[in-house]
């Protein structure tokens, strides 16, 4: 079994607390001889100023590129709320995604049946919800040039640049017609062409590319629409294929359909390397309780196993524990305000399933 050298940045606030619970499975995989990983650990963010007064140190950098994984809890605190850009915990993830070249983020959008009664809609909307998002991930506004704060006619003004090049557009788009074709066979390609150049530069370029792929159905629909039929109708989706920001705001919003952000992962990919992460954010407000939902950090430990390390039979395993734990009514506070069950031993219900099912 070849090993595998995987980077840790718990990051920031609650961020430790959650690295903890996926930490477990990898020590019992390693333990039962189903994985061979050695695991580091690294700052990012909050945690990176803290000690370094960067939001990410060089060494740091390229320790990640040499790894064969990244595995991130979360980034941002308060308390560097003030910082300017390049002092501000999140730009340490930005120069991550930028450093190792992530251009793709993948965002799976499910719901646990036996939580559809807490999503914001009706259960017959969305039992058996299976979207996935590919949103471009180091372009758009985020990372355009030029930007900052000026003064016109003594008026303060803050500026920014959405911009795409079609290599960029190109590039995304074969990876969601690659997911596409293992799916259903349908994509709905996200933008504001109505009103925004960048946004007509995309839906051009993702029609030529679609010209070879008559088998697959594509439609285009502007974001604000996306967002309305997203919670009108979410089943009509398959592969939603989206600029960097209009991503970043649709997978939240889809995120609540499932009954809470902290169920959910996300893989960030290149194509030689890969980072994965929850969804949600850093949570200062519960950060240090014991009460967060760790799911998000352990299925995105699953999506690392499948798409980086090789052992899909053991995402299968752990997604497979995670519905388990949760069939028997086991919930952290975000789900059962009354009756819920803590950080710590919410990881320690689904180890306990892994160990079942693996045996």
């Amino acid at each position: 079994m070849n090993k595998k050298n995987i980077l840790i940045f718990p990051g920031d606030e609650i961020g430790p607390e959650i690295t903890t619970e996926a930490i477990k499975i990898i020590d019992f995989f390693n333990e039962s001889k189903l994985t061979n990983i050695s695991y580091e650990f690294a700052d990012i963010g909050g945690a990176a100023l803290d000690r370094y007064n960067t939001p990410i140190t060089s060494d740091d950098l390229d320790r990640a590129r040499k790894a064969d994984s990244i595995l991130l809890a979360s980034v941002g605190t308060p308390k560097y709320d003030n910082n300017t850009r390049e002092q501000k915990p999140e730009y340490g993830l930005l120069t991550l995604r930028k450093h190792l070249n992530l251009y793709i983020n993948i965002r799976p959008i499910f719901v646990f049946n036996s939580l559809s009664k807490y999503s914001s809609l009706k259960s017959e909307f969305i039992n058996d919800l299976d979207i996935v998002i590919i949103r471009e991930l180091i372009g758009d506004v985020y990372f355009g040039e030029p930007r900052g704060f000026k003064d016109i006619n003594g008026d303060r003004v803050g500026y920014n640049t959405m911009l795409y090049s079609e290599s960029e557009v190109q590039r995304i788009t074969h990876f969601a017609i690659e997911t596409a074709l293992k799916r259903k066979k349908t994509i709905t390609s996200v933008d504001k062409a109505n009103v925004l150049e960048c946004s007509q530069l995309w839906r051009q370029t993702v029609d030529r590319m679609m010209t070879k792929h008559s088998d697959i159905e594509l439609q285009h629909m502007y974001v604000d629409n996306a967002a309305m039929q997203i919670i009108k109708n979410p089943k009509q989706f398959d592969v939603i294929l989206t600029p960097n920001l209009f991503g970043d705001i649709l997978s939240d919003a889809a995120s609540m359909l499932t009954g809470s952000i902290g169920l959910l992962p996300s893989a960030s990919l290149s194509n030689d390397s890969g980072m994965f992460e929850p969804i949600h954010g850093s949570a200062p407000d519960i950060a240090g309780q014991g009460i967060v939902n760790p799911l998000a950090m352990i299925l995105s430990l699953a999506m690392m196993f499948e798409y980086t390390l090789d052992v899909s039979n053991l995402a299968k395993i752990i997604k497979q524990s995670v519905n388990d734990v949760l069939n028997d009514g086991y919930f952290t506070k975000d789900l059962s305000s009354e009756d819920f069950i803590s950080t710590s031993e919410m990881g320690d219900k689904v180890l306990d399933r892994i160990k079942k099912n693996v045996s």
